[in-house]
């Protein structure tokens, strides 16, 4: 990305999400706080004012009594924003700013939802870009361009977009438990972004921190076993988001000889795993989860062990959407488990299909048109229906019986045929429409095999009527289907291919 290219990504980012803020300088003494002054940065980036929810913390910061919805009073609020603004003091070491921080988590442990909102507020309302600067440095970065001054201002522009919110979360991060203070907060901030908007220049802030500080450089791969303290393993069960571990007999297997689990550590979170991935080391590729979560079968021989399926990835921490570990573990761990095992030679997934039913649920009757009138005919008399066209409910109530579907059945054809149209023909914006498929294609993968049966639990019927599929990481063609998928062409093999309608 050049820099007109970055610098005008930030415009947009701003001209989307928020307001620019000057912040006036807050005196020692409580009652002269000023209320922050609200500007427009430019035509460009003016933008509609978002209607808050209640009083904006600045008019709350003048008041002198509270309203009833209101948490903290204004009194309390103005002492709070002076512990902030004391954090970020350019006067106090990193030391200091870490100890000041550290002692507002410990105020923030013990507050109250409506104290913590508040406490939200303030950090992301009243430590916004000083409007003033930004725009004069985005005047002289246009009077610039084509010049040589151009680098100079371009400078100028990136200090001025930096928030005094930034180094205010930075500080947060500076003592032990901190990193690990900031990743709670916004797990816990995420579902009030929908009702309140005021929130999300600190969202944007946090994901941009957590995007540079869980970096993949910064990330430690571990393997898990069943050597690991059992405080790391009680954590699996814990944040296994696929296929739930039912019991510690579970996860035994699920660590056994021929299984692999490796997670990814930060160094300032270091018994907590980041994301994981299991993996079952097997001699083709797996069609159904239950033989590979089945307790009492043997372990796999390794020596024949040819395929490795990543049959779960499970992301452990909220506060981290957005910030993208999955491409990343999967190359490493095939790099790793290549060192380990010589012959393997496939990597597959076997993955859910979450948004299948629903979505089969909203255009099962287009899908239904668009079958031959031999199909229709078939499906028809199927349902019983020897004259009359087959309709969409009666489709559904059958496809809701798939454990006495034949494979002959046309109710499962046509439900094959809808499952490949799904995964891979249907886009929103560019991208896969299922939330499994958008990842693994993301990553390089191709739709390769769909499983009738795959997962018959309640879980697997409910997502997809059992059906689950095979994603192949085929490592010599992880650009070019990366590259199909650009071009807005899912990539799929022929045999899926073969079963659109």
């Amino acid at each position: 990305m050049n820099s007109t290219e970055w610098l005008l990504r930030s415009v947009q980012s701003v001209s989307k999400g928020l307001q620019f803020k000057r912040q006036d300088s807050v005196s020692s003494t409580p009652t002269k706080v000023s209320r922050p002054a609200v500007a427009s940065v430019s035509a460009a980036l003016a933008i509609d004012p978002i209607k808050a929810k209640g009083r904006s913390t600045g008019e709350r910061l003048k008041a002198v009594l509270k309203h009833k919805e209101e948490a903290l009073s204004p009194r309390v609020l103005r002492r709070t924003l002076l512990e902030l603004q004391s954090v970020v003091d350019s006067q106090v070491s990193e030391v200091e700013g870490g100890r000041r921080a550290r002692n507002i988590a410990t105020w923030y442990a013990t507050a109250t939802p409506e104290q913590r909102r508040d406490a939200w507020l303030l950090m992301s309302e009243q430590f916004a870009p000083n409007a003033e600067k930004v725009q004069a440095a985005r005047d002289h970065y246009e009077a610039a361009l084509g010049t040589p001054e151009e680098g100079q201002a371009e400078i100028r522009l990136r200090r001025a977009f930096v928030s005094p919110r930034t180094r205010l979360l930075q500080r947060f991060s500076a003592f032990p438990e901190g990193m690990r203070f900031l990743v709670d907060l916004r797990a816990e901030l995420l579902p009030h972004l929908k009702t309140e908007k005021r929130l999300l220049a600190l969202d944007s802030e946090l994901e941009n921190l957590f995007s540079t500080w869980f970096d993949v450089a910064f990330l430690e791969l571990r393997r898990i076993s069943w050597d690991s303290p059992a405080s790391l393993i009680e954590k699996l069960i814990k944040y296994e988001a696929v296929h739930a571990i039912k019991s510690w007999a579970d996860v035994k297997n699920r660590l056994d000889s021929d299984r692999r689990c490796y997670g990814f550590f930060h160094p300032r979170l270091p018994d907590e795993p980041l994301i994981f991935v299991e993996v079952a080391l097997v001699d083709e590729l797996a069609g159904a989860i239950t033989p590979l979560l089945d307790e009492l079968a043997a372990a796999s021989d390794l020596s024949k062990a040819t395929t490795a399926i990543f049959y779960s990835i499970s992301n452990t921490q909220t506060g981290l959407r957005g910030v993208s570990f999955g491409d990343s573990l999967i190359k490493r761990v095939v790099e790793t488990l290549r060192a380990e095992f010589p012959r393997l030679k496939v990597f597959s997934t076997l993955s859910p299909i979450p948004g299948f039913r629903p979505w089969l649920a909203k255009h099962a009757s287009a899908l239904i048109d668009k079958l031959s009138d031999k199909e229709r005919l078939a499906l028809g008399v199927a349902l019983g229906q020897d004259t009359a066209p087959a309709t969409a409910a009666d489709f559904l109530a059958a496809a809701d019986k798939v454990a006495e579907l034949d494979e002959k059945s046309p109710v499962r054809r046509v439900l094959l045929h809808c499952a490949a149209d799904y995964l891979g023909r249907q886009m929103d914006n560019g991208r896969p429409l299922d939330a499994v498929a958008r990842f693994h294609l993301g990553n390089g993968a191709r739709v390769e095999r769909l499983n009738w049966a795959g997962d018959m639990s309640t879980k697997g019927l409910k997502q997809s009527y059992g059906l689950m599929v095979n994603y192949l990481y085929d490592l010599k063609r992880l650009d070019k289907y990366r590259g199909l998928l650009a071009q807005g062409k899912i990539p799929v093999s022929p045999k899926v291919e073969d079963l659109y309608i």
